[in-house]
């Protein structure tokens, strides 16, 4: 098979997003690499063309490189490493190919950018596998798997040290399996990696992976799952992959033999259950009545006292330009207004750190009207009823802005975990009964 044409596709906010398509299956494939890839050098590694091969005879598959990866633009604006820019990445890229559906595949990091896009747009996906799946950096209480601080120091300075070399390919390949690589087969690797990134795009790429948490919306996935693990995984940073598969309504857990850790051209155990997980659902009909959304609520502090120091026609006047600021903004900000209710807005939006980014927009923008407001976002699974979003994650949403400050923005531990490489950064608030939700909640103050 010959290297496809790659191809552009703008994704929003002036940026590039590279792409290929390959392969004449009866399904689309769209895949999510791991640590680093770029579209085009992935043809210049013989074990990976093979690989690709494999797929391409199986299925019509969508390749690309998010932002900040490969052949894409690789913007220097803070913020868009963030998974909920790889939504609009790998959205625009199904439009470009006329894909409505597809079986997404995520392999190891690129596991928590499919997750994300299953959970909020179902619709779009009529599967989801997933090959060693990243879902959380390091080891923390109940899930003991990941990258403990030493190793994770260690990949630090051997980017620093070592980045686009074939000492550094030597280090990571006997990491995964492959002690005896030969040394051309380490340049071409050395070769490759100058090509995905720069130092310091690697190094930002790494750190940017080691906030994610999506640990959260495993039980939301609809759509049938499946989750690979090679044999030799079982004990390393990658084996909570069955744990994963636990977590997931209905998933499937398929552990392939085989010591390394690459998923091979030989592993025809994996291409089969992926190909009958796609056959089981082609001739479904989809219907989705949830889906993953975060939620803001905001409201005017102090709303009573300051209606009465104005009178009805200031404080008339104050509430109109206070409602056509916060639709400004929900406009800028790609929010949808789903209620208003006197002073207070609820509006959802398909990604967590637009929501906060749009809650601070709102904090500063009203403030020469001479109001504060509050604001509380949370992110979690809502569905359609009456034409509105509702479900216990409105609940909550509600619950944790009641509980913001005068010129606060509270978040979920969801929404954190969620926004990592967005350049949000949050404060502990610690923790909270929300009226009427079980549990307590812990939340964090935005500080940007």
């Amino acid at each position: 098979m010959d290297a496809p044409i790659s191809r552009y596709v703008e994704a929003g906010e002036g940026v590039w997003i590279g792409y290929q398509v390959f392969g004449d299956g009866p399904y689309d494939l769209v895949v999510n690499d791991g640590w680093m890839g770029n579209i085009d050098a992935n043809w210049e590694l013989p074990e990976l063309v093979n690989f690709y091969r494999v797929l391409g005879a199986r299925a019509r598959v969508i390749t690309f490189d998010r932002r900040g990866y490969g052949i894409s633009d690789r913007p220097g604006t803070q913020g868009q490493l963030a998974v909920e820019k790889g939504l609009e990445d790998m959205r625009s890229v199904m439009d470009a190919v006329g894909s409505e559906r597809a079986v997404i595949f995520g392999a190891e990091a690129g596991a928590a950018l499919s997750l994300l896009f299953v959970a909020t747009y179902p619709e779009r996906a009529s599967a989801l596998a997933l090959m060693s799946p990243l879902v959380r950096y390091s080891p923390t209480e109940g899930f003991p798997w990941g990258f403990p601080p030493e190793e994770a120091d260690e990949w630090i300075r051997r980017i620093e040290e070592q980045w686009g070399t074939a000492e550094f390919w030597r280090w990571n390949l006997e990491l995964m399996g492959f002690p005896d690589t030969d040394e051309d087969e380490l340049n071409r690797m050395a070769r490759w990696s100058r090509l995905c990134a720069s130092p310091s795009a690697a190094l930002a790429i790494e750190l940017a992976e080691r906030d994610v948490d999506v640990r959260g919306i495993l039980p939301t996935i609809q759509v049938p799952t499946i989750v690979l693990l090679k044999e030799g995984d079982r004990d390393g940073p990658w084996g909570g992959a069955e744990w994963v598969a636990q977590q997931i309504p209905g998933a499937r857990y398929v552990e392939i033999p085989g010591p390394e850790h690459f998923l091979m051209a030989a592993d025809t155990a994996a291409f089969d259950a992926i190909d009958r997980l796609a056959a089981e659902v082609r001739s479904e009909e989809a219907v989705f009545d949830r889906f993953l959304a975060s939620v803001l609520f905001t409201d005017i502090v102090g709303s009573t006292a300051t209606a009465a120091s104005l009178g009805d026609r200031g404080w008339s006047d104050v509430v109109q330009k206070h409602h056509a600021t916060v639709r400004a903004m929900l406009a800028r900000y790609g929010g949808s207004e789903i209620d208003t209710a006197g002073d207070g807005f609820f509006a959802s939006f398909d990604g967590p750190a637009r929501a906060v980014h749009c809650a601070l927009k709102i904090k500063e923008a009203v403030r020469p009207l001479g109001v504060e407001i509050r604001a509380g976002v949370h992110t979690g699974e809502v569905q359609i009823v009456d034409g509105k979003v509702a479900g216990l994650a409105v609940s909550i949403g509600s619950r944790v802005g009641a509980q913001a400050s005068p010129s606060e923005v509270l978040v979920s531990q969801t929404v954190k975990d969620l926004v990592a490489g967005s350049g949000l950064t949050f404060e502990d608030s610690g923790e909270y009964e929300l009226k009427g939700i079980p549990d307590r909640w812990h939340l964090y103050r935005v500080l940007n």
